[in-house]
């Protein structure tokens, strides 16, 4: 059994997601929610679930206390899930090729720093792109630019509104990250 941690700043949608489609296999658990937005909805569904929670700042992501804490609980694998902040060089040496994240377009196309939820759909209905979609990478030292494990696509219309295009990624991300961090996990 893998114990997962996922990082995440707001919702938590995809978190609840990923933690219900574990929580009755044999394969991987999630056991640990972390954020560093002390106000994130993540903290009340992380309660719900009976998922121990950790809020640190991002000046902590940068010591090695949260590697430790990580170590501490046994953690194999971190799940970035609308999670805002930059992976540290310490975290990444820590869990080499252990760290995905799922980024809401077809990278590279609008990935980097401040490429992020609305932002990203803002600028894909702005652009005239004809499809969107998502890409679950590693996570390197540079944003959006981990090797892609994944990715799927949506079609996007000319009618279609920046909340549309948020609404079409959302279901990508519900349907099939859990079943790519299933596939990645599988020995």
């Amino acid at each position: 059994m893998k114990n997962i941690a996922i990082f995440a700043s707001g919702s938590g949608s995809n978190a609840e997601n990923i933690f219900n489609y574990f929580k009755d296999k044999a394969s991987a658990d999630v056991v640990l929610m972390l954020t560093n937005n002390v106000n994130a909805f993540v903290l009340e569904r992380a309660k719900k679930l009976g998922v121990e929670s950790v809020v640190f700042s991002s000046a902590q992501l940068k010591t090695d206390e949260l590697v430790n804490l990580l170590k501490d609980k046994g953690i194999d694998f971190i799940v970035l899930a609308g999670f805002l902040l930059k992976i540290p060089e310490n975290l990444i040496a820590a869990f080499p090729n252990r760290i995905i994240n799922i980024h809401p377009a077809l990278l590279p196309k609008y990935g980097g720093k401040g490429m992020y939820g609305d932002a990203v759909h803002k600028a894909v209905v702005a652009n005239k792109e004809k499809e969107s979609g998502i890409t679950i990478h590693y996570v390197n030292e540079h944003y959006d630019e981990g090797t892609i494990v994944f990715q799927a696509k949506c079609p996007i219309s000319e009618t279609n509104t920046y909340e549309d295009v948020a609404h079409k990624i959302h279901q990508l991300e519900y349907e099939h990250f859990p079943s790519v961090i299933e596939r990645i996990l599988a020995p």
